[in-house]
């Protein structure tokens, strides 16, 4: 197989969509740096598979964007909004960081392991769940705190995650 032919397998790899709007998105940059759509490109492609990431579909990316698979690699690794291992309907990251720990985050999450029946990084059976310990979310101002999709919730209560949970299991 040419290396040609080798990069067009690679892009089939996305789907139309997914490259049309890679293309798109990367008109804000000038065309040297395309490259600079990464993360952008590895959430689309992320969001079409169903929430995670696989070594393929990163080799994609960097093929499609013209860069080395590590660099790919370096920034799904290094960010927490990349999954590279399938998750759940919705991922529970709770920040441990100082400000929350000292404010009771171990609390929060004994409490979600108990509830969930999972341990950290793990899914549960029904994959609705997936519980993640993240460094920080950056809102010390009201710990301890978790995030769940692209929506933040702040001064935590094992009351308050059950009020939480049981608005995601009937949604």
């Amino acid at each position: 197989m040419s290396e040609n032919e080798m990069g067009e397998s690679k892009n089939s790899m996305l789907s139309p969509a997914v490259r049309e709007h890679i293309d798109k998105w990367n008109l804000r940059y000038p065309p040297e740096q395309k490259r600079s759509g990464i993360f952008e490109a590895l959430r689309v492609v992320q969001q079409e598979n169903k929430g995670s990431l696989t070594i393929e579909l990163m080799d994609a990316v960097a093929d499609y964007l013209g860069m080395p698979n590590i660099a790919v690699y370096e920034v799904a690794t290094f960010y927490s909004l990349y999954h590279l291992q399938p998750v759940g309907k919705h991922v529970i990251d709770v920040c441990t960081n100082i400000s929350c720990s000292l404010n009771g985050a171990a609390q929060i999450v004994e409490h979600l392991k108990k509830r969930l029946g999972i341990d950290m990084n793990e899914t549960t059976p029904d994959r609705k769940f997936t519980l993640r310990e993240v460094e920080c979310l950056g809102a010390c101002i009201a710990p301890p705190v978790c995030q769940i999709g692209k929506k933040y919730y702040e001064n935590l209560t094992p009351e308050i995650m059950d009020e939480i949970l049981r608005q995601l299991e009937g949604g």
